[in-house]
């Protein structure tokens, strides 16, 4: 190795621990904190649907690999939905059928579109943005019913959250969050 060599890795060297140092420095002296995941956050860490007056509600999605936290949501018809989507993990996109909602889920974003569900019916609601072996098992529906009770399907009788990940079978292998984790 030549003394140019030499020198030009010992000055990458210090200036790597100088901006290191000084990051380290300021971090601790104005008590600037990492931020925290959105999904650990609340609302987005119990129930998903809210209902803030007698046909308003409050919907918070989470996208993750490779499901929508709730998947399935009844609600009344004349419902208007306040929707807030992020994601859990990598970028995935939100769009429901017969409606105006495309969306983008992004890991540190939330983002929001409100909706009114005038008729009856099943929407089916898909991701559009590829991410992953099992992109294509992504989605969930909104069942809007006469006399319906809002309801997810993350709901509990308790109030407890449902675990958000079902088992699927890609291609003859069968995933489930162990398998999920070793794949990423």
């Amino acid at each position: 190795m030549s003394t140019l060599e030499k020198f030009a890795i010992g000055v990458a060297s210090a200036l790597l621990l100088t901006f290191f140092g000084a990051l380290t420095y300021i971090s601790a002296e104005t008590g600037v904190e990492v931020p925290t995941c959105i999904t650990d956050v609340e609302p987005f860490t119990k129930d998903t649907l809210f209902q803030v007056s007698e046909n308003e509600y409050e919907l918070h999605m989470v996208a993750r690999m490779w499901a929508f936290q709730p998947s399935e949501i009844t609600l009344p018809p004349g419902s208007k939905v306040n929707m807030y989507v992020t994601s859990q993990d990598i970028i995935h996109g939100f769009h429901v059928e017969h409606h105006n909602i495309n969306l983008m889920a992004v890991p540190g974003a939330i983002n929001y579109f409100q909706v009114e569900f005038k008729k009856e019916g099943t929407f089916d609601f898909a991701c559009h943005e590829y991410c992953g072996a099992a992109h294509h098992t992504m989605a969930g529906r909104f069942i809007i019913e006469e006399g319906a009770e809002p309801l997810t399907n993350t709901m509990e009788a308790n109030g407890e959250r449902l675990p958000i990940f079902t088992p699927v079978e890609v291609d003859g292998l069968a995933l489930n969050d162990e398998s999920i984790d070793e794949i990423q």
